[in-house]
């Protein structure tokens, strides 16, 4: 047995656990650090598990000493669902909200046997629970933290701006690398466009992202069902600052202050759907994807994976049915025009092989290494179809030496930071990390596909506000196509130590490290 890991899958320098990178120790030259939050779940959101002799673990955090969590998938449609919602209360079971558009709904059951009862009702596809063991009282230690400028930093890297710079631009080595800067010279992106942060919470109140900020597009979608209570999308003093560095990565104002986004002209809204604790369960997913495609959001951010199974397997009932619920409310929000963006995570796993290792699921209960074969066993949202699917590279425009990568399964590649030990950038930058706002008014670096899935995000939107009639499918194909081709790096020794770290498998213009190639903002504006 593995010992078990940080939930971190999607950055890389994040003080709280949640499902989205590995620990910042993975970067040389980078201390490593644990910080315990010490904060429980929100009484809104049940706990789901298992089986019935852990339910009463979960009392503090399910408002009852066996209340679980459940999504049921059925047809689509009023009818269906009316029945299937009277078969829950016969049993045990009550409904906290019912998505008659995809046919999911969110139930909360004390009954042990609730999941196969209800996959035996005509009409029910799957179903079953969203977590697999009662929360812990505190947050679990993650190893790493965000790196804080100094004062001392932020005056430097003002003095080196230029006229129509932001001060803290000459630091974003990343804007010039997918040709951004160029792209600002034709326009910042329409304020017509709204791209969603779904997240662990966005402070709109930061200087960055205030002016940028779409509240009627936000929400707290946590218990599975939007809390629209003002202020609802913002994250706890206690909480992880990622959601507010990716929505600033994206849509940070050209003010004069700080940052300067991918697309400094669009809206962006916040949806909340992680835990305190930092977990990100289906049926918050599930409400954050609907949420988007009934706000008119035209791309969303997807920076983590879904709670508590890195892999979800298609073979066990309860894990289908997360995988049905979550590919269900994407392609309705893909429907409604909605693009779907989400980064391919930091293990420097290949996604295309048949065999990988799977040694934290489930992160909510006691971990076991598994072997997993990701054709059939899926990173939801990650590999879910319609998806883009982005892998993170360096300041030299390599494939960055955490990111996951895949022919076939990476779409695109954008900057998402690495060591500078492998792959430093040009002065006056001096991080090979990547600069974004943080709550309470400061700036930091962070790293991981987590920071490189913003940059396309901003690319995505600075296509739409270029093409404001496009369909989400033409969005994405003037993606790829406006993508700048990246042939593979062969051999890939990051470390420079003899021996290959990774394999990439494809050709110039398609391939496993970049797939159609390194999104591109100056063509997004100009063709």
């Amino acid at each position: 047995m593995t010992a078990p890991q940080p939930r971190h899958r999607r950055v890389l320098a994040l003080p709280l656990g949640m499902a989205m990178a590995t620990a910042l120790a993975f970067l040389p030259g980078i201390s490593a650090s644990a910080a315990d939050n010490g904060a429980s779940v929100s009484v809104s959101v049940s706990v789901s598990v298992s089986a019935a002799a852990a339910a009463a673990a979960a009392a503090a955090d399910a408002g009852g000493p066996t209340s679980l969590s459940y999504v049921v998938n059925v047809r689509p449609g009023h009818g269906t669902s009316e029945r299937v919602q009277r078969a829950i209360e016969r049993a045990g079971g009550s409904v906290v909200i019912a998505y008659d558009e995809i046919g999911v709904i969110v139930a909360h059951s004390s009954n042990p046997d609730f999941a196969v009862t209800i996959r035996k009702v005509p009409g029910v596809d799957s179903a079953g629970n969203t977590r697999n063991a009662p929360l812990p009282a505190q947050s679990t230690t993650d190893v790493g933290t965000p790196e804080v400028l100094s004062s001392e930093q932020v005056s430097a890297a003002d003095a080196q701006a230029t006229d129509g710079q932001d001060p803290l631009e000459p630091l974003q080595w990343d804007l010039p690398a997918i040709k951004a800067d160029k792209a600002h010279e034709k326009t910042l992106g329409s304020p017509k466009v709204t791209v969603a942060v779904i997240d662990t919470g966005v402070d709109d109140t930061h200087p960055d992202i205030a002016p940028n900020f779409d509240a009627a597009a936000s929400t707290n979608c946590v218990s599975g069902k939007p809390d629209t209570t003002y202020g609802a999308w913002r994250p706890t003093a206690a909480e992880s600052p990622h959601g507010t560095h990716v929505a600033g990565e994206i849509a940070g104002a050209r003010n004069g202050i700080g940052i300067t986004g991918v697309a400094p002209g669009v809206k962006v809204a916040g949806i909340k759907v992680a835990t305190t604790a930092g977990y990100f369960y289906t049926e918050a997913v599930v409400c954050g994807f609907v949420w988007a495609a009934e706000h008119h959001v035209d791309v969303t951010n997807n920076s983590y994976y879904t709670d508590p199974w890195y892999f979800n397997c298609t073979d066990d009932p309860n894990q289908k049915a997360l995988v049905d619920a979550i590919t269900r409310a994407s392609q309705f929000a893909e429907r409604k025009g909605t693009v779907n963006v989400a980064a391919a995570g930091n293990e420097s796993y290949d996604l295309a092989s048949h065999s990988i290792t799977d040694p934290v699921s489930p992160n909510d209960g006691t971990p076991t290494d598994r072997v997993i074969d990701p054709h059939k066993c899926f990173d939801i949202p990650t590999q879910l179809p319609g998806v883009v699917t982005v892998a993170a590279t360096g300041a030299k425009g390599l494939k960055s030496s955490f990111s996951n990568y895949g022919l076939g399964v990476i779409d695109i590649a954008a900057p998402g930071g690495d060591s500078t030990a492998y792959q430093a950038p040009e002065p006056p930058a001096t991080s090979g990390l990547i600069l974004g706002p943080l709550p309470g008014g400061r700036w930091g670096y962070m790293a991981g596909t987590s920071m490189a899935t913003p940059h396309v995000v901003g690319v995505a939107a600075l296509i739409k506000s270029t093409h404001p009639h496009a369909s989400a499918a033409r969005v994405k194909a003037l993606l790829y196509a406006e993508a700048t081709a990246t042939p593979c790096t062969d051999p890939y020794d990051i470390n420079g130590d003899g021996k290959i770290d990774a394999v990439c498998e494809g050709s110039k213009n398609h391939n496993g490290f970049y797939g159609w190639g390194t999104a591109d903002a100056l063509a997004a504006v100009t063709r």
